[in-house]
């Protein structure tokens, strides 16, 4: 357990440099690039609907719906190139109450900035993302193993995905999340997440 809370402090910690990087990126002057058909924008229309799915190793499962909007933001690099995107999400938590079979509901509402990395080479249609966002959890999050103790938590999340279909309009990612108020108030065990999403661009 103890090899297991570390690891995902470690990825929490990944996930929050990344976010820093992208700060840093967002200063710094622009390579001028042009943007293919999956990072234009127009406006603040909508770029990717998803829906996704995940589980907690307290058998707390979410269900979640969202839109994202990509950022007019590129930078190159030998490796990869870095692209950007907001995320809205709306989430409902189900999670065991202690009773015979019982569960309780809570809603999850967030918004994240997130970073993406795009391998050149054979691997393009590949990507790594990281972000950390804000989120409002109502009502306060418990279960038989854990007290969230404020309704207000960030959640980061490191992820892998690939791009497919035609003009790879459809995405799908393995992502793990983290939830926690950063310890502004205790208790505070945090929720991790293993998700699965899938998303189709309009």
């Amino acid at each position: 357990m103890d090899g297991v809370v570390g690891a995902i402090t470690y990825i929490e910690r990944i996930s929050r440099g990344l976010f820093a990087a992208v700060l840093v990126g967002l200063a710094t002057p622009a390579i001028a690039q042009p943007l293919n058909a999956q990072q234009d924008v127009t406006g603040w229309r909508s770029t990717l609907m998803f829906i996704q799915s995940g589980v907690t190793q307290d058998n707390t499962h979410s269900y979640t719906i969202g839109a994202t909007w990509n950022w007019k933001w590129r930078r190159e690099y030998s490796f990869a190139a870095a692209t950007g995107y907001s995320e809205f999400s709306v989430g409902r938590w189900e999670t065991p109450n202690g009773s015979e079979g019982g569960k309780d509901w809570v809603t999850q509402v967030g918004i994240t900035p997130v970073i993406r990395l795009h391998p050149y080479s054979q691997f393009s249609n590949w990507f790594l993302e990281g972000g950390v966002g804000l989120n409002v959890i109502l009502p306060v999050y418990r279960n038989d193993e854990k007290r969230f103790s404020t309704e207000f938590n960030f959640g980061d999340h490191i992820g892998i995905g690939r791009e497919f279909g035609q003009s790879n309009q459809q995405e799908v990612v393995l992502r793990l999340q983290h939830f926690s108020n950063a310890g502004l108030k205790e208790p505070n065990p945090g929720e991790n997440f293993l998700q699965f999403r899938y998303s189709s661009r309009y």
